[in-house]
């Protein structure tokens, strides 16, 4: 059962929100006020927060600061009146996951606590940023892998170039995603994140677009989308593979001209926002099946950025577990001073198909079960355990990463060479070239940098 902790100074408000939610089959925490609610989420696990703008002793915005340092994937519901809307908008760009206006409809508490609820599942976020690391995003690795990666977006950050970032469930694309914005020149404006396979589809076009009062049944007031208040900032939209055609049809017009009409609006809306997506599918293969449009494809991947999985950046890894142990140190207010050898080997054995974020899990666990200063391999799962000790006997694991690098530098050589021989073919001509080889100019330019190929160019 999902847990919800309401946040109001007003008894009456605290108790109607209790009443429906429990009829939706979700259990209810209540707080009069932020440092209440501070205190309910150090001891209680929850799923989503609303909270009153305006509360004694720790408002609503003071809350939201606290909670996105904190806790960073739980998602922040705002009550406000209409005349505070605008504050409203504010905590939104402030990372608030979405807000909802007095008097409320029941239909519209359950939508958006739904929503939220969904995100919250599906989006957890991988690893909590550390201080010293927000130019990274968060993102902790020091080998050749993330050495790259941090290049890539080291260049592609300080333009208004679209990227599309992919890579299993679990990497961090996130992550990547916030990278680019905080090296970019919009890092003090709005970073606006939507998963688009927590919104229902009909509830899609309203969430990135915003609608005008009476727009449709329960639109009492106007309300801005995503792409809105993400203006002069960069709005990420994950899962991009799960939106429909329309949708796709739609997401494409603001990309080519920056501009929109809310639902049920007729006034033009222009906008200067930075677009990052991101998917675990194949979209070249959803193409080739009809399930995404190929125009839209080809807008998105000006500029792509692959997340390597963690099986594959296995020199990363103690440093990723320390990074994690003292994380959930904090949360659970722990003295554990590390993991011990055995269990770093077996981490190291271990494919990690979940990734960063299934270490996370295993970590939150052991670290939560620790009866030591020094995490052992006592409360591992078991089927990790057998997995990783058929790993070491065989020695799969040693052997697997030579292999895929050498299958790698082999597949650079032989794009290198085809790109040379299409260069000389076209006389050097990059528009040409890059017709030849079915690649965008600014697509074949970034190869020809990544392979040293410009000199004489």
């Amino acid at each position: 059962m999902h847990r919800i902790l309401v946040v109001d100074d007003e008894l009456n408000m605290r108790l109607v929100l209790q009443a429906m939610l429990r009829k939706e089959g979700l259990e209810v925490l209540l707080a009069a006020d932020g440092l209440e609610a501070l205190k309910v989420l150090k001891k209680e696990e929850v799923s989503a927060v609303i909270s009153d703008l305006k509360m004694p002793k720790l408002d609503g915005m003071a809350l939201l600061d606290a909670i996105r340092q904190d806790w960073p994937a739980l998602p922040v519901i705002m009550i406000t009146a209409y005349g505070t809307i605008a504050t409203a908008v504010d905590a939104l760009k402030k990372g608030a996951f979405d807000y909802i206006t007095k008097p409320f409809e029941q239909d519209e508490i359950k939508n958006v606590v739904r929503k939220a609820i969904q995100t919250k599942t599906l989006d957890d976020s991988e690893v909590v940023p550390g201080p010293g690391e927000m130019d990274h995003g968060g993102i902790v690795g020091k080998g050749e892998a993330m050495t790259e990666l941090f290049e890539t977006i080291r260049r592609v950050a300080p333009t208004t170039t679209t990227v599309l970032i992919t890579g299993e469930t679990g990497t961090g694309k996130e992550l990547a995603a916030q990278a680019v914005h905080l090296n970019s020149p919009r890092k003090n404006n709005p970073f606006l994140k939507i998963n688009c396979a927590a919104i229902p589809e009909n509830l899609m076009e309203s969430e990135l677009f915003g609608h005008e009062k009476g727009a449709f049944t329960g639109a009492v007031l106007s309300k801005p989308g995503r792409f809105e208040l993400a203006h002069k900032g960069t709005l990420f939209l994950d899962e991009i593979g799960e939106l429909s055609r329309d949708m796709q049809v739609k997401i494409l017009r603001v990309i080519q001209e920056q501009e929109f009409e809310r639902v049920g609006g007729l006034r033009t809306i222009k906008v200067d926002v930075r677009m990052i997506a991101a998917t675990n599918r194949n979209l070249q293969q959803e193409v080739k099946e009809g399930r995404f449009r190929e125009d839209l494809y080809y807008r998105l991947n000006v500029f792509p950025i692959w997340i390597p999985p963690l099986r594959e950046r296995r020199e990363d890894m103690p440093a990723l577990v320390d990074f994690l142990i003292q994380k959930f140190n904090r949360k659970f207010e722990r003295t554990v001073q590390g993991a011990d050898r055995e269990l770093l080997e077996i981490f190291r054995r271990y494919d990690w198909p979940g990734n960063v974020r299934e270490m996370e899990n295993v970590l939150e666990r052991l670290v939560l079960m620790a009866s030591k200063d020094c995490l052992t391999v006592e409360n591992l799962p078991p089927e990790m355990k057998s997995v990783a000790h058929e790993a070491m006997a065989s020695g799969r694991g040693e052997q697997r990463e030579p292999i895929k690098k050498l299958i790698k530098e082999q597949s650079e050589e032989i794009e290198r060479q085809m790109i040379l021989t299409v260069l000389e073919a076209c006389g050097n001509n990059v528009t040409r070239a890059a017709r030849e080889l079915g690649m965008s100019r600014k697509g074949l330019q970034l190869k020809m940098i990544k392979y040293n190929l410009r000199k004489g160019i």
